[in-house]
This record gives structure tokens, sequence and C-alpha cells, in this order.
């Protein structure tokens, strides 16, 4: 993404909220400590991926306009995987989701705000508004606060009025930290190895009604756990990972 794209982004998030004296030293404190465990014990990781057949996946790091869509607790192995590709992702308007953003930004992802919840219209606005630039959208599909594993439609709409395909991705890491959050984060360990199963593109045509909407949406679901097994099965079933 340009850096007039993504200072146009940072200007329209800069006044989304004002935060305490103690709140801020907070933000600080998380988002270096957010920042450099991502590249200090992320940079140890081995990634293989398993792509499949039609994938995009290439999109992600340097193709064409899609929606990529992906679990929230994989966020941090994904975050060191797809840094510095200008890709833009939807985060929430809530503490957590402030020092998200100041951490991926420190990454080289642009942060869409907004969710489900807060800001949602105004955030699928800003992420049409990065597809048609060229670019890619991210979404972690069950945050801001879960349930996890259960997608929000968000994508499936964007997709409907862009006619921008929705891939789904998912990072498995062998030897990791699970954090006791509702969204049961990876905290990967040290020289683990990491496996990013990667789906083929959902087109999703301009005129669904809303039956097919629903249908799709399903199909994304379906398509995100699909992805989250095919990466763990790699670790139990010790067949050979694709690139």
């Amino acid at each position: 993404m340009s850096d007039a794209a993504q200072a146009e982004i940072h200007n329209e998030n800069s006044a989304l909220r004002s935060f305490s004296f103690g709140e801020r030293v907070k933000l600080w404190l998380i988002t270096w400590a957010g920042y450099l465990f991502i590249r200090v014990v992320c940079a140890t990781l081995r990634y293989e991926a398993i792509c499949e057949p039609g994938s995009l996946s290439q999109g992600l790091i340097a193709g064409p306009a899609a929606i990529w869509c992906f679990w929230h607790r994989s966020v941090m192995p994904a975050a060191y995987r797809f840094r510095n590709q200008g890709l833009a992702v939807m985060t929430s308007r809530s503490f957590d989701g402030e020092y998200i953003a100041r951490i991926i930004q420190k990454l080289g992802f642009s942060a869409v705000r907004g969710s489900s919840s807060r800001g949602g219209v105004g955030a699928l606005l800003g992420m049409r508004k990065v597809l048609e630039q060229g670019h890619c959208a991210v979404f972690t599909i069950d945050g801001p606060r879960g349930p996890r594993y259960v997608a929000k439609p968000g994508p499936v709409l964007l997709a409907q009025k862009t006619g921008v395909p929705i891939s789904c991705f998912y990072i498995a890491v062998e030897r990791a930290w699970i954090l006791n959050s509702w969204d049961q984060m990876i905290i990967p360990k040290p020289f683990s190895r990491a496996v990013v199963y990667v789906s083929g593109p959902m087109s999703v045509p301009a005129d669904a009604t809303d039956t097919q909407m629903a249908a799709l949406h399903q199909q994304m679901q379906e398509t995100l756990e699909r992805c989250r097994r095919g990466a763990e099965k790699a670790f139990r079933s010790g067949d050979p990972v694709i690139g």
C-alpha cells in the first residue's frame, strides 16, 4: 500500500478516542512488548505452507486485491509471516484493538478501525476503499471478542459489493503457549514449526439473495474450520508439507 494511502487511513483513525495517562503508558508497554516478541521469537519459526488447488496464496504477498479471513488466535504468527506487505487489517476500536493496531502498524500493516459491534459500517467502507485501490483486506473474523471460531458476516457482504473473492487461512504452531483468553491465543515457542494452510477462493455474486448470502456465510465458516483442521493435522499425520 502506498505511503499516501496508509497516511489517509491513519488520519481517519487518529481521532477515534482519547486515553488517560495510565492507559497511554499501558498501551506503550504492551505495544513494544508485543512488537519485540513478534520480531524476535516469530523470526525463529520455520514456516511451511499447504495450499489448496486454485489458491491465491501468492496474492497475500504480492498479488491482486483479495479478501482474507482467519481465526483471531493465530494473529501473532500471522503478523510476522505477512509483515511489511501493506495489508489492511480490520481492528476493533476497543482498548485491546488499540494496542493490536499499534503493533501491526509497526510491522507494516494498515489498521482499519471498527468491528461488528462498533463502527462496523465505516470499517467496511474503509476496507472497500482498500480493495478499490488494489490492495488486500484482512479480517480476524471471530474478533474482537468472539465467540471463538464463529465467523462474522462482514467479508461476505464486502465480497458481494466489490466482486473481490474471499480466501481463508490458518497458522498452526507445533509448540506454543496457549493463553487462557476467549480466543485461546497462540504464543509461539522459539524455533517451532509453523504451518500455514490456505484455501481456494470463494466468489460472491453481486445479485446474491439473502438465502444465498446465508449459505455463503456458512461456506466461509466451514472453509475457515477446514483450514484450521488442515494446518493442525500436519503435525499429527506426519504428511509432507508443500509450498
